[in-house]
């Protein structure tokens, strides 16, 4: 084929392509949401065998010494920064606030097209933290923990599944759809990592047991 011709399909594929992704049919909302990829298995199961396993406690905790939801970029917070992120096809208001767009929360497999159905899970939640480490913490520590967009530990996921959540580690909670279990993991013990958070003694065969299946 002459080289013009074949330049000439490849420039019309490659509009045909980004014509389709524009409409959504590539990013549509039953792609996961934009949880920061996760290390590997391999990588999580070397960071859990590394991390301190003590009993929790939790005493003097409360959410209000984690600031979060601060601003992230003019009027954006993180909260309508995730949802932009997690959303397809999201419109936002002049003060930041999502209008509308889809959202596919990888807990519960669920399909939401109002945000104001939609939590902002912390994944490794913020009483947890507290019980493993944070409570010797400063209060900038804390505030980036509860606001970092980089780890894998903002997610938006369905409300009332991430109330039923609460606060409660592998050990007694896992996301329904279980081919997310593997991600959800991961992503726990690489947030526990970076932080140098410990692990209580059955959250950690918890997670062995999941990240064998890995």
């Amino acid at each position: 084929m002459p080289k013009f011709y074949a330049r000439r399909r490849l420039s019309i594929l490659a509009a045909f392509t980004g014509l389709i992704a524009s409409v959504g049919l590539f990013n549509g909302p039953t792609a996961s949401a934009a949880l920061p990829t996760p290390v590997s298995a391999a990588t999580a199961r070397s960071y859990l065998a590394s991390l301190t396993v003590a009993t929790e406690d939790r005493t003097g905790y409360s959410r209000d010494l984690f600031n979060h939801w601060i601003t992230i970029s003019g009027s954006c917070n993180t909260r309508e920064t995730v949802l932009k992120r997690d959303g397809s096809n999201v419109v936002t208001s002049s003060t930041c606030a999502a209008t509308s767009g889809t959202w596919y929360s990888p807990y519960d497999g669920a399909t939401w097209t109002a945000a104001s159905d939609l939590d902002i899970d912390h994944l490794v939640p913020l009483a947890e933290a507290w019980d493993s480490g944070a409570d010797s913490w400063t209060s900038t520590k804390r505030q980036n923990f509860a606001n970092d967009l980089t780890r894998p530990q903002l997610i938006a996921v369905t409300d009332n599944v991430n109330q039923s959540k609460s606060d409660q580690d592998p050990a007694t909670w896992m996301p329904s759809v279980s081919s997310y279990r593997c991600t959800y993991v991961r992503a726990w013990v690489q947030v526990k990592y970076y932080y140098d958070l410990s692990v209580d003694s059955a959250e950690k065969s918890a997670l062995t047991s999941y990240l064998n299946n890995c």
